[in-house]
Parts: C-alpha cells; structure tokens; sequence
C-alpha cells in the first residue's frame, strides 16, 4: 500500500474519531443526567421504612457468605495478574502480586479505573521493581481478561433469554438475544485468533504486545466469567430469595455497561437504578434497595478499608519485596 493510499485510508478515521470525540461528552452528560430524573422518581416511590426493616432483618449468616463470596471474588480478579506475570515472563511471586491485584481493584472499584487499575497498579509495581513496559503489559492483559470474561457470561446470559426486558422498552428481549449472540461471536473470535493467527506481536505506542497462547486466553476467559459470577452471586445472596440468580447475573451485567457509559466513581445510584427499572415487577423496591445498599457496604466500602491497611503495609515492605536485577554479564 502506497503512503497517499495509507493517508486516504487514515484520513476518514481520524474524522470519525473527531466526530466522536466531539459527541461523546455531551452523551455522556445527556445519560448522567437522564439517570438522575430516572433514579430520582425511583426514590420518592421507595418505602424507605421498608429498606431499613429488611437491613435490619439480615442473618449474620447471610453477611458471612455474601462477604466469603466477596474475598473470593477479589482473589479471582488479583489472579488475573497472576497470568500477567506468565505473559510478561518477569520473577514475580504470588506473595508480590496477590497484594497488588486486590488493592487495585479495591480502588479501582471505589474511585475508578484510572486511580485503581492504573495508578495504582503502576505506583505498587515499580515499587516491586517492574518496568514500565511490563506494568503496561500485565494492565492490558488484566483489563482483556476482565472485559472477554465480561463478554463470554454476558453472551451466554443474554443470547439464551433467561433476562426478560420489561414491556415497552426501546431494548426488547429479543434484541438482547441478538447482543448476546454477537458477544459470544467476539470471544469465540479471539480464542480462534489466539490458535490461529501467525502474527503474534503489534506495537501500540511503543508497548509491545503479545498474543497469548489459546491456553491462557481459555484461562482469561475462565477467571473473567468466573469473576463477573462471583459478584452477581454476592448480590443474589442479599436480595429477596424468590428472585433467580440468572436474571440477577443478566441484570448487573447491563448495569455495568451503564456504569462505564457514565464514568461515575462507583457507579453511585446507576446499578441502584438499573436493578430498581429492571427488577420492581419481581420484587418490592424497597427489598432490592436494602440489598444493594448491604452490596455496597460489604464489596465495596469493607474492602477499601482493609486495603488501606494493605497499600501502606506493601508500601513499607516495597523494598524487602522488590525484585532483584540479576547481574548483566
């Protein structure tokens, strides 16, 4: 391909990048804000008497499984940067990256993706001694295993109708269907270019990367879905019981696409809203608000403060932990 056909090539996508670009603030301000009139009127039909006799009622044992749940959970998605460390082949000890994977996705969580996924990641690995170029390679890899993970439960979940769209929204059940198909072909599409393609390495920006072995790509996928599961069963655990645990899996796995949409730390008020618009007609909103609420409490706040704890703990250790360079020959 001659240069002038690469510019005419490259010239229409960078208009349709600017375009975006140009639209994608308003949008986003447009959806935020079309979420806060929705969750608003959600709230004054809430009978909050009603959230805090439920919060009240919780069994301690109810809190003990929804919280074992929410620690497997969190060692799930600390071992996506267990696979990082075989994808960059660098000596890491799981004593080094378990640490790091739960006190980035704690932040992650609770003040989003660029403070816990990226920040944080990149401040606590170089501490350990990692390159740059590594950092880089075990947070892409994380965030595919998350995302294909994302997309394989969703298009099981979706394209076998087990969620039902409530009458007369724009997105049917049937449409969904069809979103759910597409998604399994995406991650069917990426385990076969993992077995298949012959060229196995790009550069992005001066970040090399490689594409995994179809074994690791399976076990991507696994630990993705498996991850995706585990919070959709802590939310399961707290809601009223006559409500079935695909329909509460489909329902957060919409919610979540609504939390990026929106950029909003947490996803405040969004998953709150989503599982209210969605679920009212299975259960009183009253009973889903107090088991969101308990949701909140026991993934999100609970594990921030004990990662605190860890971050200033791995911060005061970072040098006895630090990898040792080997000699250059």
């Amino acid at each position: 391909m001659s240069h002038s056909e690469t510019e005419a090539g490259a010239a229409p996508a960078a208009e349709h990048h600017s375009r975006w670009s140009r639209w994608k603030k308003p949008l986003t301000v447009v959806f935020f804000l079309a979420l806060i009139v929705l969750f608003t009127l959600l709230a004054r039909r809430i009978e909050w008497n009603e959230v805090f006799d439920t919060l009240a009622d919780f069994k301690v044992r109810t809190l003990i499984i929804a919280s074992a749940i929410t620690l497997l959970s969190f060692l799930t998605y600390a071992s996506f940067d267990l696979i990082g460390r075989t994808y960059i082949r660098q000596d890491l000890t799981w004593k080094q990256i378990l640490p790091v994977g739960i006190i980035s996705y704690a932040f992650n969580l609770n003040l989003s993706a660029w403070v816990g996924g990226i920040a944080m990641r990149y401040r606590l690995y170089s501490r350990l001694g990692v390159s740059k170029g590594n950092i880089a390679k075990i947070l892409g890899l994380s965030l595919a295993t998350n995302w294909f993970g994302y997309m394989t439960v969703a298009g099981a979940v979706f394209s076998s109708g087990l969620v039902e769209m409530p009458p007369g929204w724009k997105i049917s059940t049937t449409a969904l269907q069809g979103v759910g198909v597409l998604l399994l072909v995406i991650s069917a599409s990426y385990l076969a270019a993992c077995r298949f393609s012959s060229r196995r390495e790009w550069s992005i920006r001066g970040v090399e990367i490689n594409l995994p072995s179809v074994r690791m790509a399976m076990l991507q996928l696994a630990l993705g879905a498996l991850n995706w599961s585990l919070m959709a069963a802590v939310i399961f655990t707290l809601l009223p019981s006559k409500l079935e645990y695909p329909m509460v899996l489909g329902v957060l796995l919409i919610s979540a696409i609504a939390g990026v949409i929106t950029h909003i730390p947490a996803g405040l008020g969004v998953l709150e809203a989503v599982f209210v618009a969605l679920l009212q007609h299975h259960a009183s909103r009253g009973s889903l608000i107090a088991g969101l609420i308990a949701y909140r409490a026991i993934y999100f706040i609970l594990p921030l403060l004990i990662t605190l704890a860890m971050y200033l703990l791995v911060e005061a250790k970072a040098k006895s932990l630090r990898i040792e360079k080997k000699p250059s020959s």
